[in-house]
């Protein structure tokens, strides 16, 4: 018996997928940038737009999704059983992360060779104020005293914990709680409908995000410290590889159509530097995937907050990178050994990104003051700020493609994971669906999309 594959949607030539609109705004953005400085840094409200549209999408996304997902579905006994699958997951990827951005940057060893003079380390004052949160403080955090402003904040993790709450509590009482469910399905829907909307505008915000850092930092921020960027892409490029590798092995994941349902999300968060931008069309792209509702809700805002893979990997690399300065600089040497301490340090203090602005410079500047002399990490940090949205990009975008597989890996855990769905993902087999499923909002995506 053939079985006739499934066939791919073809769009016309003048009506780009939205990853090709993403693409070209961040190639016009950087010669504007480049070639008009002033201009770069006229546009960047347009990119102050944009994630402010995608702001306003996630705390009703990610409180709608997760109510349906566990009271709708009756997902009650797997919210634990989930939550520890999910950070196993977690603590076992980043680690991996820190040490092959340990292996990487004393391979290529970029900061031989630098010194760290005393300057102007102004930038570091407002970093300063903030500190890493301990694993209690985290914990602590995750609870909200006002949900409407953890909203108002965006703070997703506290979002995470009263929407996983609130759906208990509908859950537990039953047939009353039933108009809550199907209000909470609608506006998830609508939510859907509302970041296809935003995504229209997403070419011009990615665009002005670029022509703004290339504007302002010029393209010879490409060759100071060079050898540091290349070095973390390189780390990223062999972490991507390797590790996402082997779980998409261990997982059997469909790699082709995975690619295809995270190159959007990836190429926003690559573009505009933020996750936040790439979440509700991450959302949107993994359910559409095959990953169960209930666990797209519960396992992809989460790990936001301790699945920072990218994030993770900088950090091992930038601190090594200060430590081989100051040794260009005054001769201080740090041992293996010590930079083994360190990455087990960072191993904790990682986890403290949650709810921290610049959250990767706080926890960077608080594990330099302990590991290097005196004074130097200071001038460390203000040395990569210079290059640090650069790297920023690559960090981000592969923090979202981690979480995205996430996802998955906990859905093939729990046994929940449409492989048949993830096939046709892309394709007209699935639009057609979708509109049998009555799921509007991603017939429309999948119009939009690819």
């Amino acid at each position: 018996m053939n079985v006739s594959s499934p066939t791919r949607l073809r769009r016309p030539w003048y009506r780009p997928s939205l990853t090709t609109q993403i693409m070209i705004g961040l190639v016009v953005g950087a010669l504007i940038g480049w070639l008009q400085p002033a201009w770069g840094n006229n546009v960047y409200f347009l990119r102050d737009i944009f994630i402010n549209l995608i702001k306003s999408i996630i705390a009703p996304l990610v409180f709608s999704t997760i109510v349906v997902g566990i009271a709708g579905a009756g997902a009650l006994k797997k919210v634990g059983r989930m939550g520890v699958k999910a950070l196993v997951y977690f603590e076992i990827v980043t680690t991996a992360a820190l040490f092959i951005g340990l292996a990487v940057v004393n391979f290529t060893k970029p900061g031989a060779g630098v010194t760290l003079a005393a300057g102007n380390i102004d930038i570091v004052k407002t970093i300063e104020q903030s500190h890493p949160k301990t694993l209690v403080e985290t914990i602590v955090h995750a609870f909200p005293s006002s949900v409407i402003d953890a909203m108002v904040r965006g703070d997703v993790l506290q979002i995470v914990a009263f929407s996983v709450l609130f759906a208990l509590a509908v859950s537990a009482v039953g047939e009353k709680g039933k108009p809550i469910v199907r209000a909470m399905d609608s506006l998830s829907q609508i939510m859907f409908k509302f970041t296809n909307y935003v995504m229209m505008f997403a070419p011009v915000g990615v665009g002005a995000a670029m022509a703004h850092t290339i504007g302002t930092q010029g393209p010879g921020v490409l060759v100071n410290l060079g050898k540091l960027i290349l070095s973390l892409y390189l780390a990223l490029i062999i972490f991507v590889v390797l590790v996402f590798g082997i779980v998409a092995f261990i997982v059997r994941l469909p790699i082709r159509q995975f690619f295809r349902a995270v190159r959007e999300p990836a190429a926003l968060a690559f573009a505009t530097t933020s996750s936040e931008s790439a979440l509700p069309k991450a959302m949107q792209a993994m359910e559409r995937f095959g990953v169960p509702r209930h666990i797209v809700g519960f396992v992809m805002p989460t790990g936001y907050s301790f699945n920072m893979d990218g994030s993770t990997l900088y950090l091992a690399m930038a601190s090594v990178f200060v430590a081989q300065a100051a040794e260009t600089t005054m001769g201080w040497h740090m041992e293996l050994g010590q930079q083994i301490t360190m990455m087990l340090t960072l191993m904790l203090t990682s986890k403290g990104l949650a709810g921290v602005p610049r959250a990767a410079l706080v926890i960077l500047l608080a594990t330099l003051n302990s590991f290097v002399p005196a004074g130097l990490g200071p001038i460390g940090v203000a040395v990569i700020f210079g290059v640090d949205e650069l790297m920023d990009m690559g960090r981000t975008c592969v923090n979202v493609i981690g979480n995205c597989l996430a996802t998955v890996v906990v859905a093939r855990w729990e046994k929940e994971f449409d492989e048949n769905r993830a096939r046709v993902f892309g394709t007209s087999e699935e639009a057609e669906l979708d509109l049998k499923s009555g799921d509007v909002a991603f017939a429309e995506a999948v119009r939009q999309g690819d």
